[in-house]
């Protein structure tokens, strides 16, 4: 079993389908094994987005992503990684595919209600980031 991290985003918490993408995560065969709602301060995403910090969007994507709470989650399951982000769709969801997340929840490229980590190495990284070991229950 392989673990992701996954971030329900302020767009998705705003209206309440919180549960609703839990229930297809959950439907999917993924586990969540920690999940909390937070408020990301600027300074915990300017880091968390660092990787981005030289491109044009990141002032953007640092002020909605506290524009409002967030769950941050650890997913477990085969092929976490690569499961979730065919679970979750295209960056784009006129691009997504039927039935994922951001085809059924997402309002724009920004606002597209799901994050999730693209490579094994970005999940354990984003995991530590936001959670301690004794948060992770499987």
């Amino acid at each position: 079993m392989k673990r992701t991290f996954s971030i329900i985003k302020p767009d998705a918490t705003k209206r309440n389908i919180t549960g609703a993408i839990n229930n297809i995560i959950e439907s999917s065969g993924l586990k969540i094994i920690a999940q909390k709602r937070i408020l990301l301060t600027e300074s915990q995403a300017k880091d968390f987005y660092d990787v981005h910090k030289d491109k044009n969007f990141f002032t953007d994507l640092v002020q909605y992503m506290t524009s409002g709470p967030v769950v941050v989650q650890v997913l477990e399951g085969e092929n976490a990684v690569v499961f979730y982000r065919d679970l979750m769709g295209a960056t784009n969801p006129k691009e997504a595919k039927i039935g994922s997340i951001r085809n059924k929840y997402a309002l724009s490229i920004e606002a597209n209600s799901v994050h999730g980590s693209d490579s094994l190495e970005n999940a354990n990284k984003e995991i530590d980031f936001f959670f301690k070991e004794n948060e992770i229950v499987g």
